[in-house]
This record gives structure tokens, sequence and C-alpha cells, in this order.
């Protein structure tokens, strides 16, 4: 009896201390989608047709779209030959399941490739009371390898509708580049804003990327720095996604009000 007594004693001891020291990992945080850090350039894409190849017609003009244009792929340029490594590593991580690393604790770990060459990726996710702190470790292996470079870090809220990205430029030259703040609506994102941070005469340029409701859904906002006029200038960019038409402004184009094209991408008189 004594000993059946023992027994369960120490049957029911061990289940309170299970119950009680163990720990709730609870659920991992909400990843920061991909297209936080996506700007959509396919209206003011290098390959788009002119206004002749589009109309057939010779003569037309399309220089307003044109200016536009301009203006959206060097921003696209940048982003394309600068953020290759750290847009390849946050595309995939949705494709991975979390590890529990401790209290309120997560991280992802996977390869990915990106210009031809493997990387390894850990991506850190901290819970806090209100929001999650991220960090991307980079490791890549080989010539010119390097084991963990925190290449780029940021927070979201713990609902995952808004954040920030502070990315740094690369391994052998870790200095920060871009500020990325972004929201969304529902589903989906809503605004990305790139901003230049790295020391020089593109220092605080930035575009502001986002969707609306109204007839022309896409815009936008920029602060670019223009190396023929050796100054800012500020650009206001909308069309629509889907007919592609749409309109520009800036005190530096022709008189500073807007600007049209039609879906041809031929210069049109703005509707009042």
């Amino acid at each position: 009896m004594k000993k059946l007594f023992s027994l369960l004693l120490m049957i029911s001891l061990f289940a309170v201390c299970f119950n009680s020291c163990k720990k709730d990992k609870g659920d991992p945080p909400i990843l920061p989608p991909y297209e936080s850090m996506i700007i959509d350039f396919s209206n003011f894409s290098s390959h788009a047709k002119s206004a002749v190849q589009e109309t057939g017609i010779k003569g037309v003009n399309n220089s307003n779209w044109e200016y536009a244009s301009n203006v959206a792929r060097g921003w696209e340029t940048l982003i394309n030959s600068t953020m290759e490594v750290p847009l390849a590593s946050i595309k995939v991580t949705s494709a991975y399941d979390p590890g529990y690393l401790s209290e309120n604790t997560w991280q992802w770990s996977y390869n990915f490739t990106a210009a031809g060459q493997s990387y390894k990726a850990k991506l850190v996710g901290e819970i806090g009371s209100t929001d999650v702190i991220w960090k991307m470790y980079i490791t890549k292996d080989g010539t010119g390898g390097y084991t963990d470079f925190l290449w780029f870090e940021g927070t979201s809220v713990s609902d995952g509708s808004s954040g920030e990205w502070m990315i740094k430029e690369s391994n052998s030259s870790p200095v920060e580049l871009f500020r990325i703040t972004w929201t969304t609506s529902g589903s989906a994102v809503n605004t990305v804003r790139y901003e230049y941070m790295k020391s020089g005469n593109l220092k605080g340029s930035f575009i502001k990327y986002g969707l609306t409701t109204g007839t022309l859904n896409a815009y936008y906002n920029l602060h670019n720095y223009e190396t023929s006029l050796a100054r800012f200038s500020d650009i206001n960019i909308e069309w629509n996604s889907t007919t592609k038409n749409g309109r520009v402004k800036s005190a530096d184009y022709l008189l500073g009000g807007w600007y049209c094209w039609d879906s041809n991408k031929v210069n049109v008189l703005c509707s009042k």
C-alpha cells in the first residue's frame, strides 16, 4: 500500500510540475508579406511599347508618359540593382515553418538563391507587447563568403497591418541604404515607401507607391534628387492599373500642372 501511495504521489507531482513548468509557446508572429518590399513599376517598364508602336500612327506624342516613366525607371533600376538578395531572401519565407527559439521568439531557417549564388537565411521574429521585432541574417558560403550578416531588420505591428524595414547595402558595405515603410488593407499591401538613407546627393530621396479606390487607383509620390537641377523635385504620378491611362505633375515639368496620357500612352488633355 505504501509503495502504491508513493507511486501515485510521484505521478501526481510529475503531472503538476509538467503542467506548471512547461512553456506555452503560443503562435508564431504574423510574417510581413513579401509585397512589403515591392513597388509595382509595370506601367512604366522600359519594355513598354512606344506611342507609335501602340497606335501605329507616326507623329503621336507620349512625352507625358515618358517623363513619368523616366522617373519611375530610375527608382526601379536603383532598387533592382541593390535589393536582389534581400528580396530573394524574404520571397520564400512563407513556404517554411518556423522553429521555436525561446520565449516569444521564433526563427525561419532555409536556403535560397539570388544572382546565381546560394545563401542561407535565418529570419528571427521576437513578439513584443504591441509589435514584432524582425532580424534577417544571411550566410554565403564559398569565395567572398560571410556568416550571419544582419542584412535587414524591422518591426511590424502584431496584427501585421503595417511595419518598416531597414536595409543595409551589403556585407562589404554595411551602411543603411533604404528605409521601407509599408501598410496593408485587408490581405493586400496598400502602401510601400522607399527612402534612400545612404550619404550623398540622393540621401532623403523617396518614392511612395500606393493603391486607392479612385479611377486613377495607383500612384507614386516622389521627392527626387534631380542631377541636372542639383536639387530635389517633388513629383506626383497617378494612373489606372487596368487601363494604364494616367497623369503626372511636377513644378519642374512644363507649366507645373497635371499632364495626362491615354491607355496608349499618348498625350491627351486632362479632364477637369
